[in-house]
Order: structure tokens, then sequence, then C-alpha cells
């Protein structure tokens, strides 16, 4: 293996994060759920275009916290019934993505499980930013709404809403047993899953793939604030670069940092990184790994960074036909 970047194995399932967490973000994230609960699990299905054999596909739309129009595809299998038995997946995606092609999500439902991707809002899909536009505003969503005085008014804060949200539509489905839902996603996608697995701790299962989103401040000090974390070195340059408010600016981001989330988690996780990974340094993601205290695991890759691990989505499969 490769002399590691970042911290040896033994001191990675040890380091519990750099960036500072805010102390009411207990009440913050309280007042959060309980805004997005308020709004119900109401949504609207449209026949999709692709058809399969072997499930039904539909358009799925529902109204998440500020009134944005959020998006999700929805795959159920054939003849699922109404006896609230199946399981069921919620696929999160990466940063600036969407939720894919049907045929990802078909052999999850060839399987039995009902399967919802989102569209995270303002990125590559069809969800709504209620910042003004519809559809991609591509990056920056880190740093949206870090100079409003209102922690609530940050992007991700919704984002991670949004994924709650679709999660309880999904439980409150007739074919689906609430107590039998798992998420999982890479990058953006990993982090979304931390999220939402702690915001609905009904959740069983949970699989983040190298989890984007957790410990800004330890991506800062390893000057790796490029890439996917490109925006927070935009952000010193061109709002504070004499860096005057950089404790105010990382406690605020601690908002939306899912280390501090992870704690909140109920379900089972299977967390899979590279350790060559230099876009989510393992060091971060071992921030919220440490931080969970249910039934846990890892699988680490020593020679692999953020990219494709071979067998990943098999053994993620496998795991989830534990639910």
């Amino acid at each position: 293996m490769p002399l590691m970047f970042d911290m040896p194995l033994e001191r990675l399932l040890t380091y519990e994060g750099r960036n500072p967490r805010p102390q009411d973000f207990d009440d913050f994230w309280t007042k959060s759920v309980a805004e997005m609960e308020a709004l119900g699990t109401d949504c609207q299905l449209y026949p999709a275009e692709f058809t399969h054999p072997a499930a039904d596909c539909y358009e799925l739309w529902f109204k998440g916290v500020k009134g944005a129009s959020v998006h999700a595809k929805l795959a159920v299998p054939k003849n699922a019934g109404t006896n609230k038995s199946n399981p069921a997946i919620v696929k999160l995606h990466g940063y600036s993505g969407d939720a894919g092609d049907w045929m990802s999500k078909i052999a999850w439902a060839a399987a039995g499980f009902t399967i919802a991707a989102i569209d995270c809002r303002g990125q590559g899909g069809k969800s709504e930013d209620v910042g003004g536009v519809i559809g991609n505003t591509l990056h920056g969503h880190i740093i949206r709404g870090l100079e409003s005085q209102f922690p609530k008014d940050l992007l991700f804060r919704d984002i991670y809403l949004d994924c709650a949200q679709l999660t309880r539509i999904v439980m409150a489905r007739p074919e689906v047993d609430p107590d039998r839902v798992g998420c999982y996603g890479g990058s953006q996608g990993g982090g979304l899953t931390i999220a939402t697995a702690a915001l609905v701790p009904q959740i069983k299962r949970a699989a983040p793939i190298f989890p984007f989103l957790s410990d800004y401040k330890r991506v800062w000090e390893m000057d790796l604030a490029q890439h996917a974390y490109a925006e927070l070195k935009e952000f010193f340059r061109h709002t504070d670069p004499l860096h005057q408010r950089e404790d105010e600016t990382f406690t605020k981001l601690g908002y939306i940092d899912v280390q501090f989330l992870a704690p909140k988690i109920k379900a089972e996780v299977m967390m899979t990184l590279g350790l060559m990974d230099t876009i989510c340094p393992p060091s971060t993601q071992f921030a919220a790994y440490n931080k969970i205290t249910s039934k846990k695991s890892y699988v680490a890759y020593p020679d692999f960074g953020h990219e494709d691990l071979p067998g990943k989505e098999d053994r993620i499969f496998q795991f989830m036909l534990g639910l």
C-alpha cells in the first residue's frame, strides 16, 4: 500500500474531528425536523415514461420545507400489494448529480424492494431551488446561506430535510414495512445517508460510501479545499480574505456537519471508503463514523481513493437483504 497521506488506520479509528459544534445544535435540528414532519407525507405520483416488467415506475413530487417542489424517482415491485410487508431503499446521489437512470433501480425492485431516489434541490435533477430557479445551480451549496445570520438559511439544512421527508413518504406507502427501510449513497450521497439515518431514526440499515459534508475544518487544515470542497476557499477569498471570521464560519458550518448528526443514528451502519481519498479525506469520514453509537462496521480499500470501489454495490445489496 502507498504511504497513507492522512492518518494511520489505528488513529483514524479514534479521531473525533476538528470542526466546532454549535452550542444549540440539538435544538436547531429538533426544530428543523418538527418543521419537516409538519408537512406530512403527501405526494403526487405520475407514471414514468420508462417501463419494466419487474416494476411500476413513477415520477414522485412533494412539497419540501420552504415550499420547494422536490422530485424523486420511485420504483415499486409489480403486484406489491398493500399489506405493509415490503422492504424499501432510499438512494441518495452525489454532489451536483441527480436520481440516476431507472435501470439502476430495477435490481432492487426485482428483489422485492420499493426504491426511491431523490433529486436534491438545485442540483442536476428536476427539484426546485426556492432561491429562485428550477434545476441546477451546480456548486456553492455548502456555503449557500453562510452569510445569513440565521443558520436555517443554510441550503444543506433543507436538502437534509428533503431526504428525511422522502424517507417518511416511502415509509408511509401501503406496501412498505416502515421497520424495514434502509438508505445508501456515495460522496454527497454518503453524507446524506448519515444525515437521513440521523433525522429518521426508524431507518434500520444505512450504507454511506466515502461520505462528504463532514469535518469541514479538517479539510481546510489539510489544504484540501479543492474539488468538492473548493467553495470553502472561494468563500474566504471573496468574503473574509484575512480570516477574521474563521471561527464563526466553521462554527456555523457545524450545523450541517454530519459528524454531529451521527450520534442520533439508530440504524445498523456499514461504511465503505478508500484510504487514499483526497476528495473526502478518511479522517473526515471517521470523524462521523466514530460518533455512531449503533451497531456499525466499515470496509476500507487501502489503495483506492474517491472512485469506484470494486464490489461495493454487491456488498451493499447483500447488507440490505437483511432488512
